[in-house]
């Protein structure tokens, strides 16, 4: 039979002589984000703000009670330790999901010279659309039922130290849904049926929501047109002839884009959520 209490010892153990370290890594990389050129100094910044985190003392007990839960056999405590992965986390959040993409390639180019990424970055959403998204930009994304949504790194800043950072990058609107479901079903679900079914609802309202606002920010920087051909001046001016070079057919206007509200997809487990436990 597995046993948590040694796991635990070691593993708060090991967190407070770390704590120091964390700290300052943690606060690196925040500031890393608030401070980037590309993604906050500009027109429309990528980045609306920044919040931060260290892992509570009573919620790494439970995680590590969660975790064993799920492991076959009863593991080394230094093994348990290192699948703490969110013992510090930065949350990044912006307006609208198009802007994943400038955030992405930035992350992958400072994640290729300096910080370590520890673990493919992984994508956690209910929306169907939202999958197909994450998909071009390469990342592996899982569906949860939980409807939990948001995009996860994991980094260290050398690839053998005990320091660990998690990043949760998230919309503004799937952070409402984020915090609301925090406060109410976590970290053990909530048994009320009709708040459960309430909870899913306003994941589906806000990932419509989410959708409008890159229909907005599309509406207002449309991809300029190409340059209309010009046609050469011809000495025939009959209508035969405009007939023969102008185009006969009449183009349809563009459709308006529209949100539809996908079936249950996956967010998350909240266990796994570093940022505000």
């Amino acid at each position: 039979m597995k046993d948590a209490e040694p796991l635990i010892k070691h593993c708060l153990e090991r967190y407070d002589e770390i704590n120091h370290e964390l700290s300052i890594f943690m606060t690196t990389v925040r500031s890393w984000f608030e401070t980037h050129p590309k993604l906050t100094r500009c027109s429309f910044p990528t980045i609306h703000s920044v919040k931060s985190r260290l892992k509570d003392r009573l919620h790494l007990e439970e995680k590590v009670v969660r975790k064993l839960v799920d492991l076959p056999d009863q593991p080394h405590a230094e093994d348990m330790f290192r699948r703490l992965t969110d013992l510090s986390g930065v949350r990044v959040l912006l307006l609208h999901q198009e802007q994943f993409t400038a955030l992405h390639a930035e992350l992958l180019k400072k994640t290729s010279n300096d910080w370590c990424l520890i673990e493919p970055p992984k994508a956690y959403t209910w929306d169907p659309e939202s999958v197909e998204f994450f998909k071009k930009l390469e990342i592996h994304t899982e569906l949860k039922e939980s409807h939990y949504t948001s995009l996860h790194y994991v980094i260290r800043p050398k690839i053998d130290s005990d320091v660990v950072c998690e990043i949760q990058v998230r919309t503004l609107f799937e952070e409402i849904w984020g915090e609301v479901d925090h406060t109410l079903n976590y970290p053990s679900p909530t048994e009320n049926i009709a708040c459960s079914e309430q909870l899913r609802v306003l994941a589906k309202v806000v990932g419509a929501g989410s959708r409008l606002v890159d229909s907005i920010f599309r509406t207002a920087n449309p991809v300029a047109p190409p340059p209309a051909e010009v046609i050469e001046e011809q000495p025939e001016s009959s209508v035969e002839h405009l007939l023969q070079v102008m185009p006969s057919a009449i183009t349809p206007p563009a459709e308006t884009p529209m949100s539809r509200p996908d079936e249950e997809g996956p967010p998350i487990n909240p266990e796994d959520d570093p940022v505000g436990r």
